[in-house]
């Protein structure tokens, strides 16, 4: 499952720089509330994990007490260290009723407490899990830190045995390994378990109904798996046990480590109940036992797997949104700088009909006003002073919708409608520099493209307006600028072409033109037609330079055409 967004620093994150972890802040004393919770938490815990006495030590099948505890300790701090020694007091006096004097119970308590808190402050404070995420990595720490704490717990209450009384060294090996096995898998299970349910505590609170009755479905198949493996007259034995890997290796994949680490505890649970069911000795116990920690291992791996590369498509997926964004903005602020520099050529286009329509106002005024006034005369001034407001407010709309911000807006383009729309906001610039510009002639019946016009428009515009920077380097007198449609050669799409009698494109730069930062213009950023490219090829069309020489150029883009439903 994905993570959901979060600003706040995760337990499980590395604090930024300038804010580690102070030695004040591991003084301080674990939350009394929340002490006396986890001590009756692992008292329970320990009675359902049926711990027992072997050898004068304490040993369960698993240890899903200490794992939880562990988790506590790389979330809290090692402060709560002191409540893992309390709860191992605790439940050798309570749980176990062991015979055992008060100071051979306070060595275990306090060899188990320091050392497991030893090696959970190490996977806190100086491995780090690098992120909220649970890498490979992560889950490697995690599995590492509690072999290295099962083993320096166990060689340590051999020591400690040994300086009390003599050992018998295959009883010993049997208890440490026994010890070591159930401490492992408790912590290979409940910890990443603990872990991944504190990171997600609020989504916890409302679980969809489809990912409960899921996993009621995944339960369902470890318990008939489990049934078919463990059945005392089975054969095949601990030879069917591989089929106990596909339903929770099934929950790793569709969920990452949250199906690993919850497919993981019911399939434990499950084994654990069926193991006390049918009264399978301690031998039995061990192999199973050693079977599913090693199931526990590959799973959690496959699962870290998983939520990597389910964190890498997300990285991915808003890397791209990123992109998209940042290239909309460009696109943007392309158009605006296209439009500052059209801006006293656009005035004076808007200024020309708006002047017109004062004059005509004040004829009707006066028409008006006389008591033979040509009152026809007045009505006919007054429609064209009409037609000078509509004309100067197409060109304000057609400014605003140019310079709109937001998502493109792909739908159904008619090309000619886009083409003539675009020549009327630069037809004032090269109108003012004295170039012709030649629109194409109507006539050809052309399908519409699926596209943004405004887009498409400030393609149009950038070509025009670069061909008018080229035809003013080559201080011509007789500029133009031809625009055509067509339908393009190859595939179904429409060809733009525009083409000017300006000073051309160096051969060598023609390759280059439509990198960014790539311009011949001394005051040039080098990404107007980089923009236009990348506009043209999010639509599915490609641009190029079609022909250049010193007598001119004529650059050339196509857009697909709508599918027919």
């Amino acid at each position: 499952m994905d993570d959901p967004p979060n600003s706040t620093i995760s337990p499980l994150s590395p604090p930024p720089a300038g804010t580690q972890p102070t030695a004040a802040a591991e003084r301080k004393f674990p939350d009394p509330l929340a002490s006396l919770g986890l001590v009756a938490l692992y008292l329970g815990l320990e009675w359902l994990s049926f711990l027992h006495e072997h050898d004068g030590l304490p040993v369960t099948p698993w240890n899903p007490a200490l794992g939880l505890m562990f988790a506590v300790i790389i979330l809290k701090g090692t402060a709560y260290g002191l409540v893992l020694f309390v709860s191992v007091l605790l439940a050798a006096v309570m749980v176990l009723g062991s015979a055992l004097g008060w100071p051979t119970l306070l060595l275990v308590a306090a060899i188990v407490a320091a050392s497991y808190t030893g090696v959970a402050g190490v996977v806190r404070d100086l491995l780090r899990l690098s992120t909220p995420h649970f890498h490979t990595r992560d889950m490697v720490v995690v599995i590492a830190g509690g072999i290295a704490g099962a083993v320096i717990a166990s060689t340590s209450l051999g020591i400690g045995r040994l300086l009390i009384r003599p050992l018998d060294w295959s009883e010993a090996l049997t208890t440490a390994g026994l010890s070591i096995l159930g401490d492992v898998i408790g912590i290979a299970v409940v910890t990443p378990l603990v872990l991944r349910a504190y990171r997600h505590r609020d989504r916890l609170k409302s679980v969809p109904p489809e990912v409960l009755f899921e996993f009621g479905g995944y339960s369902g198949v470890i318990l008939i798996a489990l049934g078919i493996i463990m059945r005392p007259d089975q054969p095949f034995g601990q030879g069917l046990f591989y089929l106990l890997f596909v339903p929770v290796v099934v929950a790793a994949v569709r969920h990452g480590i949250d199906g690993a680490c919850a497919a993981l505890t019911i399939a434990q649970l499950g084994l654990v109940g069926f193991l006390h069911l049918y009264g399978f000795d301690l031998t039995r116990f061990a192999e199973y036992q050693l079977l599913m920690l090693v199931m526990t291992v590959t799973v959690l791996l496959v699962g870290a797997v998983v939520s990597e590369r389910d964190a890498a498509d997300e990285a991915a997926r808003d890397a791209a949104r990123r992109l998209q964004d940042m290239q909309n903005e460009a696109a943007r602020t392309a158009r605006l700088n296209l439009v500052s520099g059209m801006a006293a050529a656009l005035a004076h286009e808007i200024s020309q009909p708006m002047t017109a329509a004062r004059a005509l106002a004040r004829s009707v005024s006066r028409l008006l006003d006389a008591e033979d006034g040509d009152r026809a005369r007045a009505v006919r001034n007054v429609q064209s002073m009409v037609e000078q407001i509509d004309h100067a407010a197409a060109v304000v709309r057609r400014m605003r919708e140019f310079l709109r911000r937001g998502e493109p807006d792909a739908r159904s383009v008619d090309v000619p409608d886009a083409v003539a729309d675009a020549l009327a906001l630069v037809q004032p610039l090269a109108g003012s520099e004295g170039i012709a510009i030649i629109e194409p002639s109507g006539g050809m019946a052309l399908p519409p493209v699926v596209g943004d016009p405004v887009q498409i428009q400030q393609v149009i515009i950038n070509l025009v307006r670069n061909g008018i920077d080229a035809i003013k380097e080559s201080a011509r007198t007789d500029g133009w600028i031809a625009v055509t449609i067509e339908p393009a050669s190859e595939g179904a799409a429409v060809e733009i072409a525009i083409s000017d009698n300006g000073i051309g494109i160096a051969p060598d730069r023609v390759d280059t033109i439509f990198d960014p930062l790539s311009t011949t213009k001394a005051d040039g950023l080098g990404l107007g037609l980089s923009i236009c490219k990348m506009i043209v090829q999010a639509h599915g069309g490609r641009i190029r330079v079609h022909q250049t020489s010193p007598e001119g150029t004529e650059v050339r883009f196509s857009l697909p055409v709508a599918k027919r439903r």
